[in-house]
């Protein structure tokens, strides 16, 4: 295991309150984030170092590229469409009082799987739905605490999830739009943090971002601990692969709940170029 986090550095030098869910966007060729509780959505472009600021009318849990350009955000209140040309609308709106969106993902269907938690993280007061490109949402967990991490493995017969207080990593067999067979995969000891964000990796490795752990880890595909990369932030978010050839990590970070003068990186976004091969991700069909 590698532990010295080498090839480490800062993309994104900023002080994100929440920054989340970093997502490569392979045909704009950049990197697209969120910073939660600012309501943004960033966007950064490694060859050419372009940023770019998008403010929500409401906390983004997560932004993902659309099939035919523009983005799918999983706001408070439901999902709601950007069009190419910046334009809103709502997709799925459910507005339930004290519950926001938290992170979501693009299935190899192209549907997008997102979730919602309390602000207040009452045990079991959050959700996992599956939306179509139609909009039709299916619920697919309920009673669900803080829903975070989503990925499916290389061949799409597995599913990842982590709901952060249970602190495992679950694992589900697939069958279309269909999960079964819930069971543990990988489990994170006492003191060492708590899974947030995840993505997975070419080989079927799962990359799983520590909350309160200062580290990324990856877990082989046979739930064994394989790789540890230590970080200069205490409160890493997400991974996930993104660059050219998909063998950049990034790691987004969070500054809440830390003073000014602490962990001068936090919030900003990290890379560890070369850290693997990662899987092309689809975009959202709708």
């Amino acid at each position: 295991m590698s532990g010295n986090g080498h090839g480490l550095e800062v993309a994104v030098r900023a002080t994100a309150e929440l920054g989340e869910g970093p997502t490569w966007d392979a045909a704009a060729k950049r990197l697209i984030w969120v910073d939660i509780l600012s309501s943004r959505v960033h966007t950064w472009d490694p060859a050419t170092g372009r940023r770019t600021v998008l403010v929500t009318e409401q906390h983004v849990g997560a932004a993902k590229p659309r099939a035919g350009g523009g983005l799918a955000v999983n706001l408070r209140d439901g999902v709601g469409l950007y069009g190419a040309d910046g334009g809103f609308s709502w997709l799925v709106r459910e507005a339930v009082p004290g519950r926001r969106g938290n992170d979501a993902a693009v299935a190899p269907d192209g549907s997008l799987w997102a979730g919602t938690m309390r602000y207040d993280e009452a045990t079991g007061g959050g959700t996992l739905s599956r939306i179509a490109p139609d909009g039709s949402r299916t619920e697919i967990l309920p009673d669900v605490t803080v829903s975070n991490g989503i990925g499916w493995s290389p061949d799409g017969r597995l599913m990842y999830y982590a709901d952060t207080p249970t602190s495992r990593i679950d694992v589900f067999d697939v069958a279309g739009a269909q999960v079964t067979g819930r069971r543990p995969f990988a489990r994170i000891e006492d003191g060492a943090g708590f899974p947030d964000g995840l993505c997975v990796d070419a080989e079927g490795g799962v990359w799983v971002a520590l909350w309160d752990g200062g580290a990324v880890r990856r877990y082989a595909p046979d739930g064994t601990l394989d790789r540890v990369v230590e970080l200069p932030v205490r409160r890493p978010t997400a991974c996930a692969f993104g660059g050219p050839d998909l063998t950049d990590l990034y790691v987004t970070s969070a500054r809440v709940g830390l003073g000014p003068a602490e962990q001068p990186l936090a919030g900003s976004v990290l890379v560890h170029a070369g850290a693997g091969q990662g899987l092309a991700q689809p975009a959202f069909a709708g």
